[in-house]
């Protein structure tokens, strides 16, 4: 019976363990975006933590067995309280001012590192009661081990990806991994002791007092109950907030504006476009409207507020579409709160079935991946429009030398790449290359300059020559982009900026 509590008590901590550390990098978005670097920072620092923890813990199982049992106890609730407290931790570090590469890395050090640390001390004790508890047969005792350890980390990638995430959200999913540590204090407290004659009295070393196992489950319920959710929406892949500002209703994904329409009044179903809220969309659509005929089909990588797509098909009623929005969350988000953008899905939309061409309405919305989607598709476009992002930078995979190689096949006319960099960063730089090695005519041009140094750097790239929109509505300039190395699937964009 030992040898299998010890045993179970090792696979849930691992899987805790990677629950929290896949949540980590979730929650990360929208405070500092998802990119390879903050998946890197997140994944060192909590395996750093796991091996400290259990560094400590090898020390902690050579203790008399009464103290060590204490000590792993006091690690368990501390875990519980510490796991409750992240999202706290990263909001306290954004209001202390935490920005840029180095904000992210000391952010996600002090919100993750602790409770890792603290979830892999008991294991090294577990693992020593487990060997313990079949004398003569330490090696396979060893390898269920190690084998428990590796089964709950498969079972905790499987439980925060497929379940937890997109079921209950990042903040709920923390107080869920608090709990489950403090419900492991019962089977360490009722593990069976060998007769080691422990010189140590029966009541030494049994870990915190009652009173404070007790406060600590108070506090990781109340986290879970009355904590703010980190997310207004949340499924696996976007983290959404719909903000009323003024007369203009705005979508946040991981952060960042995502989309935005005037609160009053639709457009009615008169035919007229819809007004565009964000200076970049009515830069592209400028660009747009002077560009394509009147009966244009048009390729939309990153459906987003859906305001680019129904302001053509309201201006051109020949006109047809295709937008592919990875996460069908955007879509019922904007549908139930971007009144004109739902008018134009509800009026013209329909579900594409995604390679082939569709009869049916003039919107299709497929919801894929625009890589994958690209990849499969036979439909021909007379132009398309690059404006998908994960948290505030476009995927990588989206704007490497192959992905545009396949638009150029598909695309007869222009492309229009948005993206958020800083002037002539190295994100506009790649791409840069990239259309400039597969179109005679490129031009760029960015828009004003936030606090954070980033701006909004729109791309055109055609076969023929570009007509210059004019003035048009904002402050949009030629941006002079210098020589870089073209971005690939081999080695492409990393987050850097």
């Amino acid at each position: 019976m030992r040898f299998w509590i010890a045993i179970g008590l090792i696979l849930v901590l691992s899987a805790i363990g990677l629950t929290y550390e896949i949540a980590a990098g979730r929650v990360l978005a929208p405070f500092f975006g998802t990119s390879l670097l903050t998946w890197t920072v997140v994944i060192a620092t909590v395996l750093a933590g796991f091996s400290l923890g259990s560094a400590l813990g090898g020390f902690v199982a050579e203790r008399p067995r009464r103290t060590a049992i204490g000590t792993v106890r006091s690690a368990l609730v501390a875990t519980g309280v510490l796991m409750a407290l992240s999202p706290a931790a990263l909001g306290l570090m954004e209001s202390w001012g935490a920005r840029g590469t180095g904000g992210m890395i000391a952010s996600v050090i002090v919100a993750f590192f602790p409770a890792s640390v603290c979830v892999s001390i008991p294991s090294p004790f577990l693992a020593k009661a487990a060997i313990e508890a079949r004398p003569g047969r330490e090696g396979s005792s060893l390898g269920v081990v190690l084998a428990a350890g590796s089964v709950g980390a498969i079972l905790g990638a499987i439980l925060a990806g497929f379940l937890a995430l997109p079921l209950i959200g990042s903040a709920a999913t923390f107080t869920a991994c608090g709990a489950a540590a403090l419900l492991c204090l019962i089977f360490v407290r009722n593990l069976p002791l060998p007769d080691d004659k422990d010189p140590v009295a029966p009541n030494a070393g049994s870990g915190p007092p009652t009173g404070i196992v007790v406060s600590a489950a108070c506090f990781v319920g109340l986290a879970g109950i009355a904590g703010d959710p980190v997310c207004e929406y949340e499924s696996g892949l976007s983290c959404l907030r719909v903000v009323e500002d003024g007369d203009t209703v705005y979508l946040y994904s991981d952060g960042i504006a995502q989309a935005a329409e005037p609160i009053a009044g639709t457009d009615g179903g008169t035919g007229t476009a819809p007004e565009l809220a964000l200076p970049y969309t009515r830069r592209i659509w400028a660009r747009m409207n002077r560009d394509l005929d009147r009966a244009p089909t048009v390729l939309f990588i990153g459906g987003g507020g859906y305001s680019l797509p129904a302001s053509l098909l309201a201006s051109r009623p020949a006109a047809r579409a295709v937008a592919v929005e990875i996460d069908p969350l955007v879509t019922e988000v904007v549908q139930e709160n971007l009144p004109r953008a739902a008018a134009a899905i509800e009026r013209t939309g329909y579900v594409a079935s995604g390679a082939s061409s569709d009869t049916e309405g003039r919107l299709g919305i497929v919801h894929a991946d625009g890589r994958v989607y690209l990849n499969r598709t036979s439909r021909r476009f007379d132009a398309a429009v690059v404006d998908a992002f994960s948290s505030n930078s476009v995927p990588a995979h989206l704007v490497t030398r192959e992905t545009f190689e396949r638009l150029r096949e598909i695309v007869d006319g222009p492309v229009y790449v948005n993206l958020i960099d800083r002037p002539d960063g190295s994100l506009v730089r790649g791409v840069h290359a990239v259309l400039e090695s597969l179109y005679p005519h490129v031009e760029v041009e960015q828009g004003e300059v936030g606090p954070n140094g980033l701006t909004n750097i729109l791309i055109a790239a055609s076969r023929e020559a570009l007509v210059e929109p004019g003035g048009g509505p904002d402050d949009y300039e030629p941006a002079r982009i210098s020589p870089a190395r073209a971005f690939t699937d081999d080695r492409g964009w990393v987050g850097l900026r």
